[in-house]
């Protein structure tokens, strides 16, 4: 009896050859510009990049540069397609609704990008601080006034004009603010922000907002201006989030953890 029932349990396991089996999983069949079409629709973090672990077949479609824009100052040869160098390239490049992923390691300099299309800009490390965007004290810009704190011309890392998302960043500036938002909705999620400890703290903060102020008009249409942060460390500067349009901030949630705070908030109208 013992050996009958073997035998039946034997022939109940599907055959490796079998459709539901993972090598002739029906998905396969699809060519590969479907595919690519499929991962479009992903998340690019964790959904996308996790796809890129499947096969070899998965992951060069999952990298594709149709999928992502990459920043990598490791890389020598930059006429491949879809790598470049530094940030402000990358985004000079990206099409509306592209997403840019930076290589960990390293410092990434960045003073005053303007953001003007939506994007989504992500941190190639495991963890945020592996991956640093750094916009140092006396970057050159085009000033115009802000009118937020006396006479004080804000300086930043990345500028943003329209709907983005930054995830997996630590972003740091010497003197000035993080992350300038002038329109559109803006998210942060796991991020680090920081700005350094000097004298002149109280001139920077890591978030500035002046959507809604008039102080940086803006032609470009939007869909509503807000900030939203999630799971971000804030570090530094004379408070997280300066305001000075119709935005307020909102619903703040802190973590408390062993060597540093989480935040969690909105910036959305009064």
């Amino acid at each position: 009896m013992e050996v009958e029932e073997l035998e039946k349990r034997k022939s109940r396991k599907i055959p490796s050859s079998s459709p539901s089996s993972p090598s002739s999983a029906l998905i396969n069949n699809l060519d590969d510009g479907c595919l690519m079409h499929i991962f479009s629709f992903l998340s690019p973090i964790p959904d996308r990049y996790n796809t890129a672990l499947v096969c070899h077949r998965w992951c060069y479609l999952a990298c594709h540069p149709r999928l992502w824009l990459r920043v990598d100052r490791s890389v020598q040869d930059f006429s491949e397609p879809g790598v470049f160098p530094n940030i402000e390239e990358a985004v000079s490049a990206a099409r509306p609704g592209d997403t840019i992923l930076i290589a960990a390691g390293g410092s990434h300099l960045a003073s005053n990008i303007q953001i003007k299309k939506p994007l989504c800009l992500i941190g190639g490390g495991e963890l945020p601080d592996e991956t640093n965007v750094i916009c140092l004290r006396g970057s050159d810009r085009e000033k115009q006034p802000a009118r937020l704190c006396c006479s004080f011309w804000w300086s930043s890392a990345l500028e943003f004009l329209s709907t983005c998302k930054l995830t997996n960043l630590t972003v740091k500036a010497e003197l000035g603010c993080c992350l300038l938002h002038r329109s559109g909705r803006l998210i942060i999620d796991e991020c680090i922000l920081q700005c350094e400890s000097n004298p002149l703290d109280y001139l920077s903060c890591p978030i500035v907002s002046t959507a809604g102020s008039g102080v940086f008009p803006s032609n470009l249409k939007s869909d509503g201006d807000s900030i939203s942060v999630s799971h971000t460390r804030i570090e530094g500067g004379a408070k997280a989030v300066l305001t000075s349009g119709d935005l307020a901030l909102q619903q703040v949630r802190v973590i408390y953890a062993r060597t540093c705070l989480y935040f969690w908030f909105d910036v959305d109208c009064r």
